[in-house]
């Protein structure tokens, strides 16, 4: 039972953050708006991963805890993989979800369908989309290495 759950919980929190990797080559910034209205679309497709991968590794990372000899909670390892993690759900859902929403409803206007470029305010959005996906892509590595590495202290 004890492996099982170790199975879900490292398959989830892949398929919870992985999609958050992908974000850099979705949003490139070398890429028509044809391809960015794909892209979007793909984004689409995508975000369901890090709802539901995220929350099953929480719990099963939760229940993991409470089934092993781990220690105490607060950890620089343990609490620290779950804070990051909740901030990355926080960003990837209260806000690129929210921006590329706005972006993506811009794009699908048929009055955008003949533009060349984004108009400053849009790409005004899609970079603040692309840092949020670098800040998350960084707290998804440091998350990988704190659950691999399991550092004590602090």
């Amino acid at each position: 039972m004890y492996q099982t759950l170790v199975l879900v919980h490292v398959l989830s929190a892949i398929l919870g953050v992985g999609p958050t990797f992908f974000g850099h080559v979705l949003f490139r910034k070398e890429q028509s708006l044809a391809e960015l209205r794909n892209s979007l679309m793909m984004f689409k497709r995508l975000e369901i991963f890090p709802k539901i991968g995220g929350t099953l590794a929480v719990i099963t990372g939760l229940i993991l805890y409470y089934m092993g000899s781990w220690g105490t909670f607060v950890q620089l390892w343990l609490l620290g993989t779950l804070i990051l993690y909740i901030a990355i759900q926080i960003l990837m859902i209260g806000f690129v979800g929210p921006l590329s929403k706005k972006l993506g409803t811009y794009l699908s206007d048929p009055t955008t369908s003949k533009l060349d470029a984004l108009p400053a305010k849009y790409q005004k959005t899609f970079s603040k989309i692309n840092k949020i996906f670098w800040t998350v892509s960084t707290m998804g590595v440091l998350i990988f290495v704190l659950m691999i590495l399991k550092p004590a202290g602090l």
